[in-house]
């Protein structure tokens, strides 16, 4: 008894340190993650109309930090995760960018449309060549229309299709094993009545 009440006492006395960094794995400090915001709206927050499909349509501004180094290209994927394509698994692709730049820090607002970009990156949605804004119907639940940025080791060889779908899928399978880092960002959208 006499031990346990010494040790709860030098407990007492020990100096408290907190650290602002991540868990230590492997003995080594975690860098902070990876992250994705736009100053359009707040993280879970309704989407303005300027960027749907009941108002401009255009992009908007993306900003993304804490990049894992050797980081060779990005991927943007905008997504409804609400929808049901064809009653199957798929969901809506609003919006799909890859090989963008290593170096850059995000996305500027209102991406001109085009399957490559001036910056070399190519882009497709269930639209064609351009960002596709979120649409959900008056009337009903407030869909989620999900941002992803991917940090890549490499860029992807591929072109893009005449089929949002199928160029989804084989950018999906080009990423595969070369994901150094993931950041997720949400707004939510439906048409007003």
């Amino acid at each position: 008894m006499h031990t346990i009440s010494r040790a709860l006492a030098l407990l007492a006395l020990a100096p408290l340190t907190l650290s602002a960094q991540a868990p230590a794995v492997g003995g080594q400090m975690r860098p902070p993650a990876m992250t994705l915001t736009t100053s359009a709206f707040p993280d879970g927050g309704d989407i303005p109309v300027k960027y749907t499909q009941a108002g401009e349509q255009v992009s908007p501004a993306l900003t993304w930090t804490n990049v894992p180094p050797g980081t060779q290209s990005f991927v943007l994927h905008m997504r409804d995760p609400d929808v049901a394509r064809n009653r199957g698994t798929e969901d809506q692709v609003h919006w799909l960018v890859w090989n963008i730049p290593g170096t850059a820090t995000g996305l500027p607002e209102n991406v001109p449309k085009g399957a490559e970009l001036p910056d070399g990156s190519r882009q497709i949605s269930a639209s064609g060549p351009v960002y596709r804004g979120p649409g959900a119907p008056a009337g009903g639940p407030k869909h989620h229309y999900t941002f992803e940025v991917y940090a890549l080791d490499t860029k992807l060889d591929v072109q893009p299709g005449a089929d949002a779908w199928v160029t989804r899928t084989a950018v999906w399978k080009a990423m595969e094993g070369h994901v150094l880092g993931k950041a997720v960002y949400v707004g939510l959208f439906r048409r007003p009545q």
